[in-house]
């Protein structure tokens, strides 16, 4: 099977896992990705569904055969080897105050180190402004994670994962705070102590703060791009998924992210969008013509229904219509000469939950 087909279809269907306990334990709950395990296939690592309603029907298996080599299997026919990322070693760490090093920050895909500086949204516990897709505060709720991570844990857990681990860059994303800034501040703070402990290319993810200075003030304290996450494209679908989000107008995401490009440079502001959630496929493309035009790096990523929120039961894109939205925004993406391999630091640059990078070629 084309490998390109195989990573879209396995990102659309999910997998089913003979003995869950295969390396490196997935994600459930919390920021994305989530309801995730890293697989390791034919020298790709992807994220891959797991924890999903749609996994628990896919007709993918890992299955483990009797030299422990695990095989992923369609429909009973064997596919092709794979493996999954061992537990890191910084994860048998606690910090001074007795928090577990993976409370602070977790591994994505092989070499990233991903974490919430803020576990709690102000749109999360209402249900008129939650977005219907969010599993914040999850990980919160079972004891996985803690609700602030200060700097200073999240400089030492940093430094930990890069010495041990050999971590390459770091992905910080926060929960959106009731304050003008919308978490630029406190990733701010966090980023400045970071980049005081270790050398690490780092990725702040938030919504538009109200005042573009702190664009300006985020890259001096060492942040080397920036995330401003659409998620949907289509003001209807917006308003009906994410009603409170939707209320920040898409002028001012695009305000926002000319500032931000000004600042970062070409290619290193990006936006998530989550393709399945009702935007068509031509709306999808000339969202991601526009972003590209601006600079912007458009990181479309299937949507997964994740446990536990109203969308739990909403079906994942087809394969085909993901390889529709690829093949149109590679396309895209190569004649602008925009890549996720020079973007410095982030989701993009890793670009495991995805199959885009591989269609920019």
């Amino acid at each position: 099977m084309n490998k390109q087909r195989l990573i879209t279809e396995l990102q659309s269907h999910g997998l089913r896992l003979v003995d869950p306990s295969v390396g490196a334990s997935g994600r459930k709950g919390g920021a994305g990705p989530s309801d995730h395990k890293a697989v390791m296939i034919d020298g790709t690592t992807i994220m891959v569904p797991i924890y999903t309603e749609t996994a628990s029907e896919s007709p993918f298996l890992a299955r483990i055969k009797a030299d422990s080599q695990v095989v992923l299997e369609r429909e009973t026919e064997a596919i092709a080897p794979i493996s999954f990322p061992q537990q890191p070693k910084f994860y048998g760490l606690t910090t001074a105050d007795g928090i577990p090093y993976w409370k602070i920050a977790l591994l994505h895909s092989q070499d990233v180190l991903a974490t919430t500086v803020l576990q709690t949204c102000m749109r999360y516990r209402n249900s008129d402004t939650v977005c219907q897709f969010c599993a914040i505060e999850k990980s919160l709720d079972a004891g996985r994670t803690i609700a602030r991570k200060t700097p200073d844990q999240l400089a030492e857990v940093a430094e930990a994962a890069v010495r041990l681990d050999g971590v390459k860059h770091m992905i910080m994303t926060t929960g959106t705070p009731n304050t003008s800034d919308r978490g630029a501040a406190y990733l701010t703070e966090c980023a400045r102590a970071i980049k005081a402990r270790v050398n690490l290319p780092i990725q702040a993810q938030c919504e538009p703060p109200d005042d573009f200075v702190w664009f300006e003030r985020m890259k001096a304290a060492g942040i080397d791009s920036l995330g401003m996450h659409l998620e949907a494209a289509d003001p209807e679908v917006r308003a009906r998924i994410m009603p409170g989000k939707a209320e920040v107008p898409l002028n001012h995401y695009f305000n926002a992210f000319e500032a931000a490009v000004n600042v970062f440079g070409r290619g290193q502001v990006s936006t998530y969008l989550l393709a399945g959630l009702g935007d068509s496929l031509e709306t999808l493309v000339e969202m991601c013509d526009r972003l590209i035009t601006l600079g912007v790096y458009p990181f479309v990523v299937p949507f997964v229904p994740i446990s536990e929120t109203p969308l739990a039961s909403h079906p994942a894109p087809s394969t085909d219509f993901m390889f529709a939205v690829y093949q149109r925004v590679g396309a895209l993406l190569k004649q602008a000469q925009m890549s996720s391999g020079d973007i410095n630091a982030g989701c993009a640059k890793c670009g495991a939950c995805s199959a885009l990078s591989s269609f920019e070629k």
